[in-house]
Formats: C-alpha cells, structure tokens, sequence
C-alpha cells in the first residue's frame, strides 16, 4: 500500500524537470501547478486517470501533488478497467486529516444523476426506475439516484405483499423534487389510474348491456364486490352472485379471482356498471311449480332459522320456509331453533308455492299421518274415556287422555243440575274423571268432553217419579230474595216463590223458612224442557181433593224469571245469601258444610 501511496512515474518527473528548467522554466512550472490548484475544489466532479490498479482498490491521478485511492466496490464494472482509463470522480477533499486525497466515484455518480435529473425532469414527469428495496412507509427506486415511493403509490389496488415490487423495472411519476434535501418523491399508481381512466373512457363507450365481460375481483364488501373490468370497475351485488343464499360475497369469491360476469346496467353519466354472476345461468324459479308439485315430498338443508320458522334449501336459489306452526302436529313449538338446528337435513311436504313472491311454504309434519285422525278414529263421539284433570281455564277444564292429547270440558258440560262459573267448583287438579267424548275437530286438533253426559241425567223420567198436585217433602237446600229451593232427591230441585210460603203476605223468606229445614210442599208446575219444578207450601195444606190448580199458584212463577232450578238461579239466590245478616263468607251453608 505505502508503494501505491507513494509512487510517481520517474520518466514523467525527468520530462518535466528537463522542460522546466532554468530560472524561467521554474517561474512557469510554479505558475502551472498554481493554475491546477485553483482549478481543484472540494465537493465538485473532476477527471482523474487510473494509475495504479490492484484487486481491491485502484490509485487515481487528478493531476495534483498526490493521487487519490478509490474502493473497487465504488466501480459498477470494476473488472473491465484498466490502468490508464480516465474516470469522473468526485473531490470530496484535497487533503484529509492525514494528508491525503480523498476521492469517490459512486457519489460522482450520484451529483452527475442529480445535476442530470434537475436538467432533465420536472414535477409531473415520468421517468423509469428499479425498485431496489422494501423500507418503512414505502419503497426505495433507483431512478440515477435513490427515490422514494410510498406504499399508498405502489398499485390501485392494496398490495399484499411489496416484497413481489422488488427488483422490477417500472414507469414512475415524479410528484415531488426536494433540491435542498436532494431527495425525490414518485408514484407508479397515478400512472396507472391515468391509464384507466383512458381505458374506462374506452369502456365506457364500447359496453353493451347484457353483453360478456371477463374481469378481476378487485375488492370485497358487505354489500357485494366490486370487479375490475380492465380499467372500469363494476359492482356485482351480493344479490346477483348467486341464486342461492349468502351472507357475505367472500363465501363465493376471492380477490384476484378472474371470472366472467354479465352487465346488467350501464350509467353513463355516473360512470358505473352493475354486473351480475347468477344471470348466466337459469333462474331456478322459472318453472318451479312443475318441479315441485303441491303435495311433493322434498329433501333440503336448514340454511337460516328464524323465530317464526325455518327457511329449508331446495336447490341453490330455491328456499322454502317452514312456519312453526307446520314443525309437529302435537307439540306446542314457539321458535323453529326449539325443533330445528342450522344444517339439518330435513325431509317436508309441499304446501303452497307463490311464484310472483318467489315463496315456497312447506310441513314437516305433513310427512307423517295427523295423529289427530288417529285420535278420531281410537276416541269415536260417544266414547267413555278415563283422564286426570291437568289444567283449567275459566270457561272448562283439560284432561289429559293419552301423553300428548287433551279434551276439553266445557263448564256448560261439568253438571245436569247446577249452574257451574268455574271448573273448580266441582273438580280439583290430578282429579282422575270419566268423561264422553262430544266431539272431534281434526282441523283445530280438538277435543269436546262432558263429564255430565258419564252421568245418567236425573230428570230424565222425572214426569214418572213426580205429577203436578203430588206433596212431597224436601230440604231448604238455598234461600233467595224471591223464594226458597228445595232439595226433592239428589241433583232434583224445586223453588217455593214467596208468594206460595203461606197465605199471609212474607215480607222476607227467612221468615218463614231455614236452611236444612225439612219443608212439605205440594208440585204445581214441572217443566221438563227448562228443568224446573214450581213447589208451594200452602197448596200442601189443602186436601188432595180440594186441591185446584189455577193460575193464582203460577202467579208468581213467571216463566224465565222466578221459574228456575238450582243452576239457572244459583247466582240469584248466592247473592242473596251475601245479603242476609246470618251469612258470611267462607261459612258452611249447606251440603255437609260445603259452600256451593
């Protein structure tokens, strides 16, 4: 290294010794190397000649008192130099802390790029460059000198991975030239975007509805994607991807997937296309009555659940919904995910089919036989059954007949003889009963029960037990405003108005009669069609042969008001029980003690 340092060619230092001799010769010799020291300043690009070159670094001659060393790394083709080739480097000083020249090619480069670009290139120019490397915010390109693109300036399209940029040759837009940092901002995406708005134009114009188009899937949403069309993107809703159902278009498509897509509509004042995927093939609806018949047995998969069903696919694009209400023929079922799970294969009958709507209503339970027409069939009208009181409303009471299948009976149906306002008057729950069955509605999936009609009626035959004029005696069973009710047999009652108690004016009932009093009175009027008996107490105190019937003794027996049996007049008669000094509530009246 010292022997690079400090050679100088021999010959060369003799010439010029020789030349500049004498007194004069020197005066000029002094007066060159001044003139080449002037002309030497640091920080500019001067022409030096290789003097020396070894493997590692080469000694280059700038025409002052000592050369300068260079870095064969410095060189871009440093195997193709010579000893002799001149060489632009740049003076970064003439002498160092240790006297030496310090000289450099690569940054002679870098002025000579940067001096050229100034000339040559402009804000809004395009130039060509090589992305050289991937840095934070962006990437670095070779353009002569380091520039920096962005990330956002890359592509049009969000870049997934830089890294694929690197070592790529590319058309760059200047955006902006900072002289006093020496630094240059560019961008290959405006470029591109002028290059599709140039392309779209075109598009724009050549476009025909309902035409072919292939394009590239450039960007996913909610709301469906959107496709570039070689410089013009359309959207393909999420509605015309697909016939079927989705909920999101990445279920079906992909960014950068190339597809083939229909132009559904052109807007050529607001520059947008509408594009479809689905309308290249048939609506599944067209036709749909003839592949699914009213009454067809289907197979399908449950694709969504909702409170009030599920909707079952047939087909891609063909869905049919199961309401509640056709999921089971016995169960009660509020919410079809009760029944029902996302993904079961199910099987179901064809309802109804509303093609304008694009409805399909199908059953599920329609696949098995109603079990109600079995139940008409195994509980005919007429039929005693067996059953447990499980539940009462106010108008009747269900009995559980089998698991799964309830009758009612109505309050109207629970007694031949009394009026009954709540079922439990007379029955209690878990009560195990007898019953008849009254009725069967398959439709409504009912079942009328009566508990009287189990029993034999007591007033059937009753014109043969008993005749008008005939005494019989009987207890004060209820004792109202109007009159008193006579308990004749169990279940038989007759009423004393208060005008047949005695010959005297009774201003009240009570008066003259008490509950369980043992009371004779004589029949004067039965009633076999309203099941009521008119009794009369001071009629029983005249012998049979003198008795008469006229119409002094059906006085006050109006029909429809006074002539009444235990049940037409039980309110009548409990409210003038709530009305008497001697009642309270809760107390026992009659009966063993039990409140009717």
């Amino acid at each position: 290294m010292a022997d690079i340092l400090t050679h100088q060619p021999k010959q060369q230092i003799d010439i010029d010794i020789a030349e500049y001799s004498g007194e004069e010769g020197r005066s000029k010799l002094e007066a060159l190397y001044e003139q080449s020291m002037m002309s030497l300043t640091e920080g500019t690009i001067v022409t030096g000649k290789i003097v020396t070159k070894t493997p590692t670094d080469c000694l280059i001659d700038i025409g002052y008192k000592s050369d300068g060393m260079i870095n064969a790394n410095e060189f871009r083709e440093y195997a193709d130099l010579n000893e002799g080739d001149t060489v632009e480097v740049l003076l970064e000083h003439l002498e160092n802390d240790r006297g030496r020249v310090v000289l450099s090619k690569q940054k002679a480069e870098l002025q000579r790029n940067w001096d050229d670009i100034l000339e040559n290139y402009s804000e809004g120019d395009t130039i060509d460059g090589i992305v050289r490397a991937r840095v934070k915010g962006g990437m670095l390109v070779d353009v002569g000198i380091e520039a920096f693109l962005p990330g956002s300036q890359i592509d049009i399209v969000p870049v997934r991975n830089p890294d694929d940029f690197v070592g790529q040759t590319y058309t760059f837009k200047v955006l902006k030239i900072n002289t006093e940092r020496r630094n240059i901002v560019v961008s290959r995406r405006e470029l591109l975007e002028e290059e599709r708005r140039v392309q779209k134009q075109a598009l724009l114009s050549t476009i025909v509805q309902g035409e072919l188009r292939t394009g590239t899937v450039k960007n996913l949403t909610d709301f469906g994607a959107f496709i570039d069309l070689n410089g013009l993107d359309g959207l393909l809703h999420i509605t015309d991807i697909t016939w079927g159902r989705i909920n999101h278009p990445s279920e079906v498509l992909e960014i950068g997937q190339e597809l083939q897509v229909m132009i559904l509509e052109v807007d050529l004042e607001k520059e947008r296309v509408s594009l479809g995927l689905k309308q290249k093939t048939t609506n599944p609806w067209d036709g749909i009555e003839a592949d699914y018949p009213v009454g067809t047995r289907v197979k399908g998969s449950v694709v969504n659940l909702m409170p009030y069903g599920a909707f079952v696919e047939l087909q891609e694009g063909v869905e049919g919904l199961v309401h509640v209400s056709e999921i089971s023929w016995t169960k009660r079922i509020t919410r079809a995910a009760d029944a029902l799970n996302l993904g079961d294969e199910i099987e179901a009958v064809v309802l109804d089919i509303d093609t304008e709507a694009k409805k399909i209503s199908l059953g599920i339970r329609q696949t098995e036989r109603n079990p109600w027409e079995v139940i008409a069939e195994t509980y005919p009208i007429g039929a005693r059954v067996q059953g447990k009181v499980r539940n009462f409303t106010n108008y009747g009471a269900f009995v559980e007949m089998t698991e799964g299948v309830d009758g009612m009976v109505h309050v109207s149906d629970m007694s031949w003889t009394r009026k009954v306002n709540h079922p439990s008057e007379i029955l209690e729950r878990g009560q195990e009963v007898e019953a008849v069955v009254l009725e069967v509605d398959v439709s409504q999936q009912r079942i009328s029960l009566g508990l009287k009609q189990a029993q034999e009626d007591p007033w059937n035959g009753i014109t043969s037990k008993y005749s008008v004029g005939q005494v019989i005696k009987g207890r004060v069973a209820k004792i109202a405003t109007f009159g008193a009710f006579v308990e004749i047999e169990d279940g038989i009652e007759g009423l004393i108005h208060i005008s047949q108690l005695s010959e005297q004016r009774v201003e009240k009932v009570r008066d003259v009669l008490n509950l369980n009093q043992e009371v004779e009175a004589r029949i004067i009027k039965i009633d076999t069609a309203e099941r009521r008996i008119g009794l009369s107490v001071k009629a029983a105190a005249l012998d049979d042969e003198d008795f008469v019937l006229d119409e002094s003794y059906l006085e006050g027996l109006r029909p429809g008001e006074d002539l009444v049996d235990l049940g037409s007049a039980f309110d009548e008669a409990f409210g003038a029980l709530e009305g008497s000094e001697s009642w309270t509530p809760g107390q026992s009246e009659d009966k063993g003690g039990k409140t009717e």
